[in-house]
C-alpha cells in the first residue's frame, strides 16, 4: 500500500546574533507577526520567536533561534518562504536591511523564487507560482 505524501518538513530553525533586528526583518518582508517562545531550561541561552501557524493543521512552522551553540551563515541550509508573488516579498529586502541575492527568476513550469540574505547573513529563498 502506498503512503500519502505529506511535507517531510516538520520544523525549521534559523539562527542569528541579534533577535530583535532578525525578527524586525521577517516580520517586514513576510508582513507577518512573530510569536514569542519559552525555550525549555534544559537548552541553556536558547531564545526563540516563532513563525505563525495553524495549530492541528498540515503545515509546518519554524522559529528564529539565538544561542550560543550554533552560529547563522550563509552555505548552509536554505529555506523557501511561500509568497504570493515573490518578486514583492524580494521588493522589501533591502529596505529591511537585507540584501537581495538573486531577483526573482522563473524555475520552469514550477513557478518563481529569488535568494535573498537576511539581516543576520543567513541566505533565504522567497518562492511563488506567479
Amino acid at each position: 500500500m502506498a503512503t500519502p505524501a505529506k511535507n517531510p518538513f516538520a520544523w525549521v530553525e534559523i539562527y542569528v546574533d541579534d533577535m530583535s533586528r532578525a525578527q524586525k526583518f521577517y516580520e517586514t518582508v513576510l508582513q507577518i507577526q512573530m510569536v514569542p517562545m519559552q525555550a525549555p531550561g534544559e537548552f541553556g541561552d536558547l531564545e526563540m520567536v516563532s513563525f505563525p501557524w495553524a495549530q492541528g493543521e498540515i503545515n509546518t512552522s519554524g522559529a528564529l533561534c539565538k544561542t550560543s551553540e550554533m552560529k547563522p551563515g550563509a552555505g548552509g541550509t536554505l529555506v523557501y518562504f511561500t509568497c504570493e508573488d515573490c518578486g514583492v516579498e524580494t521588493a522589501r529586502v533591502e529596505n529591511a536591511g537585507g540584501k537581495v541575492l538573486q531577483d526573482k527568476f522563473q524555475i520552469g513550469e514550477h513557478g518563481f523564487c529569488s535568494i535573498v540574505m537576511d539581516t543576520e547573513g543567513n541566505t533565504i529563498g522567497l518562492y511563488s507560482m506567479r
